[in-house]
This record gives structure tokens, C-alpha cells and sequence, in this order.
């Protein structure tokens, strides 16, 4: 049997049933702030978007640029495009992830990877043989 995720002691089922208030008192000072002084349009868009999709009202992906975005109970289970910098990367929200930003989750560098040396580059190169 799968152990049920809990939030601070609360179920994800009574997480989506708090009023807005009480789930705020549970999120970590960060996040609480940032949602207290207010949730942009992009924000406000995304949100609209998640509980369409939920509701089955709203088909197709939910793309965003909001990467300090908190990740809320009523994301969970779905899948968010966030940007990077250069492209879309696809987001499949997990409970574990509640309380957090979506930035978090999608990086947006990647590990430089060298090819060989070219000639001139070091004192050894120079006796490389051309083709």
C-alpha cells in the first residue's frame, strides 16, 4: 500500500478543500509573502489555467513563463511547460512539490561539454599530425 503524502499534517484532499488563508499560514515565509503582496496576471493565468484543466473544461498543455510561481495543491497531478530561457521544458507537479516555486524544478543551464583542443591551443598541439 502507497503511503499517503501529507503536507504539514494535512492531506492533499484537505489541502484543495482550506480556504486560501489557511493554506497561505501553512506555506514557508517566502512563499507566503510572495503571494500576499499580490499575484501578477501571468500568475493569476496560470491558476485559471490549472483549475480549468482539472475541471476538464480546458484542453492542450498550460505553457508559463511564471517561474516564481509557488506551487499550490490545485497544480498537482498536472503537467506545466515552464521556461527556461530558450524553451518549454514539461513539468509533471507532484505533491512533493507543494510550497515551492516551479523555477526550482526546471534549470535553466546546462553543462558545458568541451570538444578537443583545436591547433594553436597548447604546445603539444603543434605536433598534431593534419589530415
Amino acid at each position: 500500500m502507497p503511503r499517503e503524502y501529507k503536507y504539514r499534517g494535512y492531506t492533499l484532499e484537505q489541502l484543495n478543500g482550506m480556504p486560501t488563508e489557511a493554506l497561505l499560514q501553512l506555506l514557508p515565509s517566502r512563499a507566503r509573502r510572495s503571494l500576499n503582496r499580490g499575484v501578477s496576471e501571468e500568475k493569476r493565468k496560470l491558476i485559471e489555467d490549472a483549475r480549468r484543466t482539472k475541471d476538464g473544461k480546458l484542453q492542450g498543455q498550460i505553457k508559463t513563463h511564471a517561474r516564481d510561481m509557488v506551487v499550490l495543491p490545485l497544480m498537482v497531478g498536472l503537467t506545466i511547460h515552464v521556461h527556461n530561457g530558450r524553451e518549454f521544458i514539461p513539468l509533471e507537479v507532484k505533491p512533493e512539490m507543494v510550497g515551492r516555486y516551479l523555477g526550482e524544478y526546471v534549470i535553466t543551464n546546462k553543462k558545458v561539454v568541451h570538444g578537443t583542443p583545436g591547433i594553436g591551443s597548447s604546445r603539444s598541439s603543434l605536433y598534431v599530425p593534419l589530415k
